[in-house]
């Protein structure tokens, strides 16, 4: 972590900076407290300055709603287009500008977490949650670097609700329990694709398939899979906070037998899966009728990669945005040489991009084709989220329109 410095009454100070999202150090620390009114805070943070919070934390979060009500009032102000790609982009930099200036408040955490404000709530097993167990720092004097870290309130809100999400879990129809996401891991609140995945037809002729689940994030696909009589399954994910939260979760649904997580870019490692080995003893014991296993191939592949192209602005927005769609394209171009010959790839995508301008049919089919692979078959539904309803959204035509397709892809 780096540190910061400011002078508070007087006295120069020094602390840690914690940022998820790689955000810059601040600089130009002010020191404020219950007085500040919105405007003014908001003056000071367009300078660039950041804003130290001492007051109460139930008033500091009015102030950032109070913030954000402004930033909204005069995004609203500005001239809107009627071309969907251009309303999309320019509410994301709406949004990107709005995080930045509620970004510039800061909450002081103390060494085991504490956070020493009037009414705060009791943030120590949230951080713990996200950042790791705290560690014990030399207190060399009262205003020795390490008394403090300061966080911004927004991310602190965040690590809070992500441990609320965490700790009471998401109820997941097709599993008939709970799915625990990881803070920083992307949670299945559109459960829509879900169910496609739960309903879609195993590949003529193999009834126990083995399957890989690549990008798994919690593991939810991956239970839901083995659930369905998958002979085993081999979740990937990049992340080593996602192969945590999904390996935790298979284990507290009794399927870490027939689910292995591991760490990938996209495709399961042998080294590191060891799965090929225990693929093949599956087979021969089950007498497989496939070569699933033996050659680094699987029956089933899913993927339900980030369906709009752009560049995310944190780690939640991974799941979400893909700079270039890069992960869609290595996923397609990758995917012949990981399937039996009787293998299927499930490729689950929303079409919102589509409806923004940001990818044509065409273009996705024309690399389905340049990939060696063909479509089996394809079965949709509508998203069931709140936004697609919302009339009061920016991008609610484009919105409205969305489907979630799971794309049913075999060698060509």
């Amino acid at each position: 972590m780096s540190t910061v410095a400011w002078k508070e009454n007087g006295i120069p100070r020094t602390a840690f900076w914690r940022s998820e999202n790689a955000a810059p150090a601040p600089t130009g620390i002010v020191v404020i407290t219950d007085d500040i009114s919105a405007d003014k805070a908001l003056r000071i943070a367009q300078r660039g300055r950041s804003l130290l919070w001492r007051g109460d934390f139930q008033n500091a979060r009015q102030l950032m709603r109070a913030l954000d009500r402004r930033l909204e009032k005069r995004a609203s102000r500005s001239p809107q287009s009627t071309d969907p790609g251009e309303v999309f982009l320019a509410n994301r930099k709406a949004r990107a500008q709005r995080a930045a200036i509620l970004g510039k408040i800061l909450i002081p955490l103390e060494a085991d977490y504490t956070v020493r404000l009037r009414r705060a709530p009791d943030a120590r097993e949230a951080c713990a949650h996200a950042y790791g167990q705290p560690v014990d720092r030399p207190d060399e004097s009262s205003d020795s670097v390490g008394v403090e870290t300061l966080v911004s309130l927004p991310e602190l809100l965040g690590v809070i609700s992500a441990y609320e999400w965490h700790s009471k879990g998401l109820e997941v129809a097709a599993l008939g329990t709970r799915i625990h996401p990881a803070h920083g891991v992307f949670a299945p609140t559109r459960d829509e694709y879900i169910d496609l995945v739960a309903d879609a037809p195993w590949p003529q002729g193999i009834d126990h398939p083995v399957v890989w689940d690549i990008g798994t994030g919690t593991g939810v696909l991956a239970a839901v899979l083995a659930r369905r009589g998958a002979l085993e399954v081999v979740a990937t994910d990049i992340k080593p906070r996602a192969v945590q939260c999904a390996r935790d979760n298979v284990t507290r649904l009794g399927l870490a037998d027939r689910v292995a997580v591991v760490r990938a870019d996209l495709w399961p490692n042998d080294d590191e899966a060891g799965h090929a080995g225990r693929a093949d003893q599956a087979r021969d014991t089950e007498a497989g009728d496939t070569d699933a296993g033996v050659s680094g191939r699987a029956d089933v592949v899913v993927c339900n990669p980030p369906w709009i192209p752009g560049r995310p602005t944190s780690a939640l927005e991974q799941g979400i945005y893909d700079p270039d769609s890069d992960v869609l394209h290595r996923f397609l171009s990758g995917l012949a040489d990981h399937l039996t010959p009787q293998g299927e790839g499930w490729l689950i995508l929303s079409d919102l991009a589509e409806h923004l301008g940001l990818r044509t049919r065409d273009q996705l089919l024309d690399r389905i084709d340049a990939a060696g692979l063909i479509v089996v078959g394809t079965r949709e539904t509508t998203p069931r989220h709140s936004r697609a309803a919302d009339s009061a959204d920016p991008l609610h035509e484009a919105r409205s329109k969305e489907r979630t397709i799971l794309w049913r892809l075999g060698r060509g």
